[in-house]
């Protein structure tokens, strides 16, 4: 399969080049040429500006692909990327074309759990993240209805794992466990969320290309929903280590000055993905459940020699990170004013 990733320097992007590889399949990938990234060898690089219609033309010119893989991340529709000049380059050179989407692609604050394709996407325009990826979504099906253009949309939730470069997931669960530092739960650890290790999420999306079944469609990709609780839980027994837990009290929230807790603890993210839909048509069924995958996850974290760095990262798109003096700096407030109408203040 000759097979083209967009993106495929960092986390997602990277796994997905790796999936295809050890597949056998002829791959290259298009990005800016900004991120250093070391390339599988065998794997070309195609340097484009996917803001830019005359770089994506000349990049692309006599190009034609079994299959495209868009993992690119947030490339804002108002401003940035033309979508139709997009699809207009890939339409009628590309055997299948798989969209990395979001849970953010559905609209948000609806307590009726599981998810599933069929639920209301967002209405938010393309101007937020979740709002861009719904507008991306309707463009592909809209282009499949008009043209049978082959688009394939994966919804993935949290997805974590090797590489992950959102730095306020696993990475410093695991310093805050390995330093014994407290952990800050909010809403009373009941914050549902959905996680998938980023291996399923590329094998998934690598079973959609071929498959009539999968074409015009959308499908969650991910494992299981745990609740923050069981989160911390989780990832303490497979550090070896007791969790301070600090619960947080839902009147402390609104006086906290920035993050105290990983964004997935919060009750923005309240969710649960059924994948029913992919394991009927695509076959999909996770090959790590949520502990043997953070296990797996873990040892490559230790590999890694920085297990007990705290040294704040920083991601290049989300800016998260963490703040442990600023954590252990709430926690002794709430562990010290437990008490008093005023406490906060």
């Amino acid at each position: 399969m000759k097979a083209l990733v967009l993106g495929g320097s960092v986390f997602v992007g990277k796994h997905m080049v790796q999936t295809l590889v050890a597949g056998g399949h002829d791959v290259s990938v298009l990005n800016r040429g900004k991120t250093p990234a070391q390339l599988p060898a065998g794997v070309k690089q195609i340097v484009a500006d996917r803001t830019s219609a005359e770089s994506m033309r000349a990049a692309l010119r006599g190009t034609d692909w079994d299959a495209v893989f868009d993992v690119s991340g947030f490339i804002m529709a108002s401003g940035g990327e033309d979508v139709q000049t997009l699809l207009d380059l890939f339409d009628g050179h590309t055997g299948s074309y798989v969209y990395t989407s979001s849970v953010m692609a559905y609209e948000q604050g609806r307590g009726v759990f599981p998810w599933r394709e069929e639920d209301p996407s967002s209405t938010e325009g393309p101007a937020t993240y979740g709002g861009f990826k719904a507008t991306m979504e309707r463009e592909l099906i809209k282009r499949h209805g008009k043209t049978g253009f082959p688009a394939t949309v994966i919804r993935p939730a949290a997805i974590y794992g090797p590489d992950n470069n959102i730095f306020d997931m696993e990475a410093p669960m695991f310093i805050r466990l390995r330093q014994g530092r407290p952990i800050l739960v909010p809403h009373g650890g009941l914050v549902t969320v959905s996680y998938g290790h980023v291996d399923d999420l590329c094998e998934a999306m690598a079973s959609c290309v071929g498959n009539r079944a999968a074409a015009g469609e959308i499908f969650n990709i991910t494992g299981e929903a745990v609740t923050a609780n069981e989160y911390v839980r989780t990832l303490a027994e497979i550090v070896g280590a007791k969790p301070e837990i600090v619960p947080v009290p839902d009147d402390l929230l609104p006086h906290l000055t920035k993050p105290a807790f990983g964004h997935l603890f919060g009750q923005f993210f309240h969710s649960s993905l059924s994948i029913e839909k992919a394991g009927r048509l695509l076959g999909f069924k996770p090959r790590y459940d949520f502990r043997t995958g953070h296990a797996q996850t873990y040892e490559w974290f230790l590999r890694q020699g920085q297990a007990d760095d705290a040294t704040p990262r920083v991601d290049a798109m989300w800016q998260a990170t963490w703040d442990f003096d600023y954590e252990a700096e709430v926690a002794g407030r709430i562990k010290a004013v437990l008490s008093g109408p005023d406490r906060w203040k």
